[in-house]
């Protein structure tokens, strides 16, 4: 960082410009070098706490600070500070986390993506949040790489039903337990399958065990998810919750993703069909509504889910990876295709 003293011409100088002008450099020179906040620099100077703010945004507006940041060579690569921005304003989002691997969307190909998920949601935790999460590898890998207790919430809830006909491991169990455990937290399951007729998921609803579960993982302070994509390669259809008859209904739907077995199209809007009263799960709603939820996903399959997702509002927080943020950067008003 840089403060530079600008040349004032004769004829145009004045005592009140050179004033200004000092006063400026000298609220900008505390702030950015010593590190004074405005209340201390308002102090030194005899000025109030607004001026103080005015003179060191003065000092930018008039180019007399430069500030640089030098990223050292050994992360050169990793840290990409500008395309997170990006999409940070792109999308409204809170924070946006891009991790430089490419993500090759296999259940072994999320851990970039876990560590970076776990470090964020040790840092926007408190202690009387509520943590609901999907299941799911992403989810699994967050869980996963959750390594000490520096961070707690009081309870973790399972957003969506787990249960299926075929013997498929979701990983709720192991993401609710390590959630539990790291997080000091109370665990609350839903035991409850995702998708079911019409009139047991109105049952299961009433049932006041599932129903406080439900409730608890809609009014949750912070979400976690991952997607999955419209195709026989989700986790959906490998865990038989869906079949072939079903994704052809949700591809003519025009649906591209879900979360938590509710699917939505590309511009974020849920879709319709047959699976949405026969859903056991969070609506998308809640999550929408939830100040912290945080997307985690990547992978070329997941390209589409991601962009519907971001164009929904279900994110506040997105950590993906640098292929993926390059592709949503370059998509973000033209038309997409596959």
């Amino acid at each position: 960082m840089t403060i530079s003293v600008p040349e004032v011409p004769g004829p145009q100088r004045s005592s009140k410009t050179t004033d200004d002008l000092r006063l400026a450099l000298r609220a900008a020179s505390m702030y950015h070098v010593e590190g004074a906040t405005q209340a201390e620099i308002a102090a030194k100077l005899g000025v109030s706490r607004p001026t103080a703010g005015r003179l060191v945004a003065k000092a930018r507006a008039l180019g007399l600070v430069t500030i640089e940041i030098n990223v050292p060579d050994e992360l050169q690569g990793t840290v990409h500070a500008d395309i997170e921005r990006d999409l940070e304003r792109t999308f409204g989002l809170t924070e946006a986390l891009v991790v430089p691997d490419v993500i090759d969307g296999t259940d072994r190909g999320y851990g970039s993506l876990g560590r970076a998920a776990a470090a964020v949601l040790s840092r926007r935790l408190a202690s009387t949040d509520t943590l609901g999460f999907t299941w799911g590898p992403e989810t699994v890998a967050v869980a996963h790489s959750l390594k000490s207790r520096g961070a707690k919430c009081a309870q973790v809830v399972q957003l969506d039903g787990s249960m299926s006909s075929a013997d498929y491991q979701t990983g709720v169990e192991y993401t609710l337990g390590r959630c539990a455990e790291y997080l000091q937290a109370r665990p609350v399951r839903l035991n409850a399958p995702l998708y079911a007729d019409p009139a047991t998921v109105t049952a299961l609803q009433q049932d006041s065990v599932i129903s406080r579960a439900l409730q608890a993982g809609t009014e949750a302070e912070a979400m976690m998810y991952g997607l999955g994509p419209v195709s026989t390669s989700t986790t959906l259809f490998e865990g038989s919750f869906i079949d072939l008859e079903i994704i052809d209904e949700l591809r003519n739907l025009g649906a591209v993703g879900e979360i938590g077995g509710r699917f939505f199209d590309i511009d974020g809007t849920p879709t319709g069909g047959s699976l949405p009263d026969r859903t056991v799960s969070v609506g998308l709603d809640a999550i929408r509504s939830c100040d912290r939820a945080i997307l985690i996903s990547g992978g070329v399959k997941k390209h589409q889910a991601i962009l519907g997702a971001l164009r929904g509002g279900f994110a506040s927080v997105l950590v993906t990876d640098i292929e993926s943020a390059r592709w949503l950067m370059a998509h973000t008003t033209e038309g997409v295709s596959q």
